[in-house]
């Protein structure tokens, strides 16, 4: 059984494109996706009804990720947040509840919020940020100690996550695998490649994870936002040709 999973593809369709074609030919047998589908991207309504498409799929599993949530249900603290501390990400905010449809955005506020399947024996738990908050960071440097007590009540022996858009994993003290899966569309790189994670598992229950980093056409995924036309979209276009930070400088 090979399963991919993809997380924060942020309305990036170039990216999701080419992601998908891998993940057939690496003959992926179901798809499990982490959320953030749409904001601060190129195409955030097309890539939403990409999704919708796929979820029809009895292959396809889904989960809300926070700015699925955000997206969904306007929060006005959020936007005031934003606004006072990464403008940039608000203008996106603002611009992507007008593109997105009133459809688009019911889809969104009813995701789940994390998923538990089981796979060959292999129990999977599928959360956006951590089991206990959809907005955690789990990443690299963090000490196994943390980790440890991030997934504690974690009810899986494998946590698949992302919302931090770089990759990362840990094999726990406590026998759980714990793995970020990066982001598709809008990767925190020097050299942004598309970036998912697949998971072998064979009948006895063994299973092996990879991460998978894909080329794909940055040039017209960030030409697209940049005729987005909202005022620092130019900004979020030169991230997905070069990122070193998570919010632009």
């Amino acid at each position: 059984m090979k399963i991919a999973i993809i997380s924060d593809i942020h309305g990036n369709n170039e990216a999701l494109d080419a992601v998908l074609k891998d993940i057939e030919e690496q003959k992926c047998n179901k798809i499990f996706c982490l959320g953030d589908l749409a904001m601060a991207g190129p195409e955030p309504s097309k890539v939403v009804n990409r999704i919708k498409d796929l979820l029809k799929n009895d292959n396809f599993f889904l989960i809300q990720g926070n700015t699925d949530q955000k997206l969904g249900t306007y929060d006005e603290n959020f936007e005031k947040v934003l606004d006072e501390n990464v403008p940039v990400m608000a203008n996106a905010y603002r611009a992507d509840l007008k593109n997105l449809t009133s459809d688009d955005k019911e889809f969104l506020a009813n995701l789940p919020e994390n998923l538990i399947v089981e796979e060959n024996g292999v129990k999977i738990m599928l959360c956006h940020g951590s089991p206990r908050k959809n907005d955690e960071n789990i990443t690299g440097d963090l000490p196994i100690e943390k980790v440890e007590e991030i997934v504690a009540n974690a009810d899986a022996e494998v946590i698949f996550c992302g919302h931090t858009h770089v990759p990362c994993g840990f094999a726990t003290n406590t026998g759980k695998t714990v793995v970020n899966v990066g982001s598709v569309g809008r990767p925190f790189a020097e050299n942004p490649k598309a970036c998912y994670a697949i998971i072998n598992i064979a009948e006895n229950s063994d299973y092996e994870i990879e991460h998978r980093l894909i080329k794909y056409d940055i040039e017209t995924a960030a030409k697209k936002l940049e005729n987005r036309g909202f005022d620092g979209c130019e900004k979020l276009a030169g991230m997905l040709r070069k990122a070193t930070s998570r919010y632009p400088q």
